[in-house]
């Protein structure tokens, strides 16, 4: 899996950190998303899967 993340389309609703907090941040001043694991590992796709699809920007990218 890899990750990728649109920091233009991302409203900073903060849905993705609380879904798979150890592949995605927030910038303090503004709440934009931050991509902490391109790669993450297995264990966490699901995680990562469900923050993609809460995302109100669908700013989340995955490849498979």
């Amino acid at each position: 899996m890899k990750v990728t993340v649109d920091q233009v389309k991302c409203v900073a609703a903060g849905h993705c950190v609380m879904h798979a907090a150890e592949v995605f941040d927030q910038r303090d001043e503004d709440g934009i998303v931050v991509l902490l694991d391109e790669r993450p590992p297995d264990e966490l796709a699901e995680d990562v899967r469900q923050a993609a699809a809460v995302c109100p920007a669908m700013a989340i990218h995955i490849e498979e």
